[in-house]
């Protein structure tokens, strides 16, 4: 059963508490999603960094039940 936008929204912002967090379902069928990430936490840290905090926000289930995961991630502006 694949993951809905709202689970996988509510994992980041758990982990990420200042993040904002913007879901998109690419294909319609909750398989394929794309997620904007802005956080203050990720000052500093380098988009690997970025994207490794969110994987594991997402505690495993990346390639799992969340089958694909367009990320973009920054820090405020």
């Amino acid at each position: 059963m694949p993951m809905n936008a709202h689970d996988i929204e509510k994992m980041i912002r758990d982990a990420i508490p200042d993040a904002t967090v913007t879901i998109r379902d690419l294909a319609g069928d909750g398989d394929h999603y794309a997620a904007e990430v802005v956080a203050e936490s990720f000052r500093g840290k380098s988009r690997v960094q970025q994207h490794q905090m969110v994987y594991q926000a997402l505690q495993g289930n990346m390639g799992g039940i969340l089958h694909a995961l367009a990320l973009q991630t920054s820090a405020p502006k």
